[in-house]
């Protein structure tokens, strides 16, 4: 099993954490028993949830997720695993968060209730790891850090990270965390995949100098790269099938973000080429997320127990350097309208 550091922190994490934004909505808490139960027993031991999800938000799903994996928590010695979680930021872009009607923001008192909240849910007295799910571009970073610190200070939080922040967000926090002596963000969880792979630009820089973690999700780029979507017509229960039919047109936007001609062509390229490996596109993909070394722990998701098999077959596939060139051909070839 390959185990790596998260940042500067102690918290020594499978190569491949367990997201739950499923849990609730697409996959029944039964489901989510027999996803988390498989990613147990293959050696996981971290576990991302966050008090939004299950994802795409609805105000009566609300902490729902965090309940599940609270009540599955108890099946298992507590310190075996690391658990993260994270406090909803503002808008995010494409919807706003029904959590405390959909006023939230990265500030002393969201934060405090936000943490209470989830500490409860989940039923444990810590979090190892607590993250703000968007950065806010309003309240100063300096406010939302001492809130942050005074967590870890009381011991109801181990260490903090970031979400979906920017080069800038993560430099700012960081140098405002080393002026103040104010407890730093030790991770950062950014989209980051075969059909996404931006963070390659500024923001790994950032993370390789200072000793930060990407946590990346959406490592198959929300199910694209199983190839799925390469079909005639799209399978009905697939998440971007329902996004394209949500109400709100934001929802929508985000499933042609991710299906469009230019990444179900790219995806076709990676499908030909882990034919050529031996192995499915999926466990191509998880492996590339997990290839770098400013990576920590690649976020894989699932509906089902079964969705979960490709995905396990990265921790003993490795990237080398041919099937790397072969990948950047790919990416140099196609451009990716993705963000």
């Amino acid at each position: 099993m390959d185990f790596r550091y998260i940042g500067k922190s102690g918290l020594r994490v499978s190569s491949i954490c367990m997201g739950t934004m499923t849990f609730g909505s697409s996959a029944s808490k039964q489901e989510a028993f027999k996803i988390l139960d498989k990613a147990y027993e293959n050696g996981i031991n971290f576990y991302d949830t966050a008090e939004i999800y299950p994802v795409p938000p609805k105000k009566s799903y609300e902490g729902t997720t965090e309940l599940i994996v609270g009540e599955w928590l108890k099946t298992k010695p507590r310190d075996s695993i690391i658990l993260a979680t994270k406090v909803s930021g503002a808008a995010s872009g494409w919807f706003v968060p029904p959590t405390r009607h959909g006023l939230t923001a990265i500030d002393s008192f969201h934060i405090k209730r936000a943490v209470e909240g989830s500490l409860k849910r989940l039923d444990t007295d810590y979090i190892d790891l607590y993250q703000m799910h968007w950065p806010d571009t309003i309240v100063p970073i300096e406010e939302s850090l001492k809130a942050f610190d005074s967590l870890v200070k009381e011991g109801k939080v181990r260490y903090i990270g970031s979400s979906n922040d920017t080069a800038y967000g993560l430099t700012k926090a960081n140098e405002t965390s080393k002026n103040k002596n104010l407890t730093r963000f030790e991770s950062i969880q950014n989209n980051f995949s075969l059909l996404n792979p931006r963070f390659l630009d500024e923001l790994s820089t950032v993370c390789k100098n200072e000793s930060i973690s990407l946590l990346p999700y959406s490592p198959i780029g929300g199910g694209v790269l199983s190839g799925k979507y390469n079909n005639a017509f799209y399978p009905d229960d697939a998440r971007f099938s329902a996004y394209m039919k949500h109400e709100n047109p934001r929802v929508q936007a985000q499933a042609t973000r991710f299906v469009n001609d230019k990444t179900i062509a790219a995806t076709t390229k990676y499908i030909e080429l882990a034919k050529e490996y031996g192995i499915s596109p999926v466990t191509l993909a998880v492996a590339y997320s997990k290839h770098f070394d400013f990576v920590a722990s690649t976020i894989i998701g699932a509906r089902t127990s079964a969705q979960l098999d490709e995905s396990l077959k990265a921790f003993k596939f490795n990237i080398n350097d041919e099937l790397f060139l072969k990948i950047e051909a790919i990416q140099k070839e196609i451009l990716y309208p993705m963000g």
